[in-house]
């Protein structure tokens, strides 16, 4: 029963209470608002004929015609765009990682943006989803994209594949997937793509298979990545100013020793192994990589192999050696692990936790 004098329906004090229907719909209805960070790349590249899918010059188109080209992106969210680099990715440098980074870090952290996507040339994108989804604390979806063709191309998928990282980036069902790559319909994990063709639209490929895929503006996912990113890394690109310095030697017959020990004068603090097989290393190279393993550089064992995992104490006996494996991330990858993790640790036993854990 109501009591005599108390607030009723209507009463000046509940209306001050509610909030107007206006600002009720507008919450319903606003779109997702998403950032596009422009870095270069084919996706951004431009041909002299629309006949060129392979020769064409990179990093050519800014971001607001990338943008433009595409509108069925305001279909789906509220998209502004950054110029942050104008570059080929072959020519990111460690210290672009890092500057990068703290951009996608500090717009994540504002309550007006709802996701990111990093526009990106395909030669080195792994490299950077990766780099991203091991420093960027948020769960608020991160997405980098790039394409195979550039822009003038009569067959170019960038405009598609943009507007699946903008698909991707504005849904909720992205959030705490890690960082994510978006190409030819399929949304992979930052952590398991890798470039495997130079010259098609379906150039990349995860070891471990696709997490969804992205059809007529939807996104289906159908597994997540089990390994740890975002805001259960332990890496935090705010406490990371620059990257130390790790040299990748490619495995084959007739190795040279001289490219590890140049690599050790160059300064680097660790040095990747991209061994055949099982990351073996040659008989007559062990004693070039004990010694100088033994002088303070540190050794990860890769494979070239595209797929597969590289077991410890298996073709060497790591633990005497005082080497590390990569498990299953590819030479370019463990790069990109080692360098990060060389900033708060040069332990063995700690690297190599890193590589079981992420």
């Amino acid at each position: 029963m109501l009591a005599l004098g108390g607030p009723v329906f209507g009463s000046p004090v509940l209306a001050r209470e509610m909030p107007e229907a206006g600002a009720v719909e507008a919450q319903v209805q606003r779109k997702p608002r998403v950032v596009i960070l422009a870095t270069g790349g084919t996706i951004a590249g431009a041909g002299a004929d629309a006949a060129n899918s392979a020769t064409y010059q990179a990093a050519k188109v800014p971001v607001d015609k990338l943008i433009a080209a595409v509108p069925a992106l305001g279909n789906v969210a509220e998209v502004r765009g950054e110029q942050v680099f104008q570059i080929a990715s072959e020519s990111l440098t460690d210290a672009d990682l890092v500057t990068l980074g703290k951009r996608v870090s500090v717009l994540l952290k504002r309550d007006d943006v709802d996701g990111v996507v990093v526009t990106h040339g395909t030669d080195t994108l792994e490299e950077t989803a990766f780099f991203l989804d091991l420093t960027v604390r948020s769960d608020k979806p991160i997405v980098v994209v790039g394409s195979m063709r550039p822009a003038t191309a009569l067959s170019a998928d960038g405009p598609l594949n943009l507007l699946d990282a903008v698909t991707v980036a504005a849904s909720r069902e992205a959030a705490g997937k890690g960082v994510l790559v978006t190409m030819n319909d399929q949304i992979h994990a930052g952590r398991d793509v890798t470039k495997r063709v130079n010259v098609v639209p379906s150039a990349f490929a995860s070891q471990w298979g696709p997490l969804g895929m992205v059809v007529e503006g939807k996104t289906y996912f159908f597994r997540s990545s089990v390994k740890r990113h975002g805001t259960t890394s332990e890496f935090d690109i705010e406490a990371i100013d620059a990257l130390p310095l790790v040299a990748i030697v490619y495995g084959s017959g007739t190795m040279y020793p001289g490219a590890y020990r140049a690599a050790v004068e160059a300064g680097a603090g660790a040095i990747v192994h991209a061994g055949t097989g099982n990351g073996s290393v040659a008989g007559y190279l062990v004693d070039t990589l004990k010694d100088i393993r033994a002088k303070g550089t540190l050794i990860v064992r890769a494979s070239r192999v595209g797929d597969g995992i590289v077991l410890r104490n298996a073709e060497q006996p790591d633990d005497t050696y005082d080497w590390v494996v990569a498990h299953d991330l590819n030479p370019q990858k463990a790069k990109i692990l080692t360098a990060v993790a060389l900033t708060k640790t040069r332990d063995t036993r700690e690297l190599q936790r890193l590589f079981w854990e992420y």
